[in-house]
């Protein structure tokens, strides 16, 4: 049976910018699989209460329900072991080390950018719901919130030894992509997708590792629908 991706959908429902859904259409890319998505919107919860969850990614396959996009990468490790993302032993604690940074230090910096884009980006019917969610998560109006040249120079600052890196090897995982890209990529191409700001500085090795991460897989993400485009 096809794999079956549950995915969130902005204003137009081929606008798919969550960085957590995009690692797993990453993921999935890498390991040539098949699979078809289900557009999501943030207030259809009732559509995910199979899952027993109430966010995206949720991935079926077959009767297997998977949710959360780390743990979705490591099923599909498991059921689909060629061409693995993650690894085992020490080379799965070092990608989830660099899960953490993603969430807790890349994420944060690129939502100060790009968050009052986000906003105009999703559905006109989640709107209300984003901004109360969000707002109570920061403790101030979006627009307090959104800080972009701040953004910016957080970002720049976060991404200093990944910038290192990236002027040795292609890859973050060398000379081809593999987990830790896919971890990082997802939540840039949310930034991308929703924003016509640039978000790292041309000829950044940063911005040249993006490039060819959009052209990696038959460029699977370069064909994404962005703002640019609607």
């Amino acid at each position: 049976m096809a794999l079956k991706l549950y995915d969130l959908c902005g204003r137009d429902e081929q606008l798919r910018f969550s960085p957590y859904c995009w690692r797993v259409r990453m993921t999935l890319a890498h390991k040539g699989l098949e699979f078809t998505t289900v557009a999501w919107r943030f207030l259809d919860k009732k559509a995910l209460e199979f899952a027993d969850y109430d966010k995206v990614p949720v991935l079926c396959d077959g009767d297997k329900v998977v949710t959360d996009s780390f743990e979705i990468m490591r099923y599909l490790d498991q059921a689909y072991p060629d061409a693995p993302v993650l690894g085992d032993g020490v080379s799965y604690q070092r990608v989830l080390l660099f899960k953490y940074f993603v969430e807790r230090s890349v994420t944060p910096a690129l939502f100060r950018i790009v968050g009052l884009d986000l906003l105009a980006a999703v559905h006109p019917d989640d709107r209300a719901y984003f901004r109360e969610t969000r707002e109570a998560r920061f403790g101030c109006t979006l627009e307090e919130f959104s800080q972009p040249e701040q953004g910016k120079q957080q970002l720049k600052q976060v991404l200093a030894p990944v910038r290192d890196l990236l002027r040795e090897s292609a890859f973050l995982d060398g000379d081809s992509p593999s987990g830790s890209d896919y971890l990082l990529f997802g939540s840039m191409m949310w930034a991308y997708i929703v924003s016509t700001q640039a978000i790292v500085e041309p000829g950044d090795p940063v911005d040249e590792w993006f490039q060819r991460m959009l052209s990696v897989h038959d460029g699977v993400a370069s064909n994404a629908l962005t703002v640019r485009d609607i």
